[in-house]
């Protein structure tokens, strides 16, 4: 019987969440904005999955903020989520998501934003109906949101400069 377990990722932990997100997505260019969020100082919760002292699975929530006027929100971007493909379809992401919100909710923040399939991050909560006012350049029916309290609907999506690089 194998156990599966979710924890904050570490240091030691680089290398097989490189690997993760390359196997799962087949190209190098998602491992690289993790490296670069992380070492950027923008990741806000980073966690994986171990399964059998193996890292199977790994998601990334970094800081974006929601511009308005003068005034600036702190946030948060789902991105990326990847689990190892041959772990595909065993709740790996899902368990991901939930905890990840979990500890995103303890430590106080209230929106959190991803770009992705609406079918699957509907399932936890994300809605392009709580993103469609944002001014953002990913701005479209993948561009998805989720509020746990108090946070804005309107304003200019400002994520972190790995992803400006990313798109370069």
């Amino acid at each position: 019987m194998s156990m599966m377990s979710i924890r904050a990722a570490t240091p030691r932990d680089r290398e097989a969440i490189r690997l993760v997100e390359e196997h799962a997505f087949g190209q190098q260019a998602e491992a690289g904005l993790v490296d670069a969020l992380v070492t950027g100082g923008d990741a806000v919760v980073e966690l994986v999955v171990e399964e059998d002292g193996q890292v199977v699975g790994h998601i990334l929530f970094s800081r974006l903020y929601v511009q308005n006027g003068g005034k600036r929100f702190a946030a948060v971007a789902l991105a990326p989520l990847a689990v190892e493909p041959s772990f595909h379809g065993t709740g790996i992401g899902g368990a991901l998501i939930r905890e990840a919100h979990v500890r995103l909710k303890e430590a106080g923040e209230t929106l959190a934003v991803v770009l992705g399939d609406p079918t699957y991050y509907g399932r936890f909560g994300y809605t392009h109906d709580r993103a469609a006012k944002f001014d953002s350049e990913y701005q479209g029916e993948a561009l998805q949101a989720l509020a746990w309290g108090d946070a804005p609907e309107t304003g200019r999506l400002v994520y972190a400069s790995a992803f400006t690089a990313l798109a370069a």
